[in-house]
């Protein structure tokens, strides 16, 4: 499936604003990733795009969340199985078995941690946050308390340390920091 395409399909199933910009905050960290690990940035662009397609419809039975998105996506012809392992492996009902999966898997959380970070400081933008401040308020555990520190943490899972991975992730969102609004 082309961005274009997966776009329009989050435009149509995706009721919240700060959804969309979670969902282009994971496809620039999952890109970003991909040329760190030398791997092909649309594939693992577009896991993180349209990982949260079926948030709406799972909210409120997380146990489907991921199993419902991966089938969604292959009905819409996504059938790249890494792209639909890595959606149903990100939400932690399933374990994941691929680098795409694990990365996304520790993606998911860490944006909402940096946007967390961009919002606390008087300009509210993102390109205002460096990895030092971020380090720091991850060591602050009720601060962004829903970005599970632990999740985050797999990082080490994909060969980065937690440094490595909030600079990578960082300058990722910093880069498209128009499309986040911050």
């Amino acid at each position: 499936m082309e961005r274009q395409k997966a776009y329009k399909l989050i435009e149509e199933k995706v009721k919240t604003k700060n959804l969309v910009k979670h969902l282009l905050a994971t496809e620039a960290v999952m890109e970003a990733l991909s040329e760190h690990f030398g791997e092909d940035p649309e594939i693992w662009g577009l896991a993180g795009l349209v990982h949260d397609i079926d948030y709406d419809l799972t909210k409120d039975d997380f146990s489907q969340h991921g199993k419902l998105g991966a089938e969604m996506l292959s009905k819409e012809g996504i059938t790249d199985e890494k792209i639909l392992h890595a959606v149903q492996a990100h939400s932690g009902n399933e374990a994941p078995k691929t680098t795409l999966a694990r990365a996304l898997y520790c993606s998911d959380p860490l944006t909402g941690f940096l946007v967390a970070c961009a919002l606390i400081i008087p300009s509210k933008k993102i390109k205002d946050i460096d990895v030092p401040f971020a380090l720091s308020r991850f060591k602050e555990k009720r601060f962004a308390a829903g970005a599970n520190r632990e999740t985050i943490e797999t990082c080490k899972d994909i060969g980065l340390s937690l440094e490595e991975f909030i600079a990578i992730g960082l300058k990722a969102m910093q880069a498209i920091s128009d499309d986040l609004g911050l």
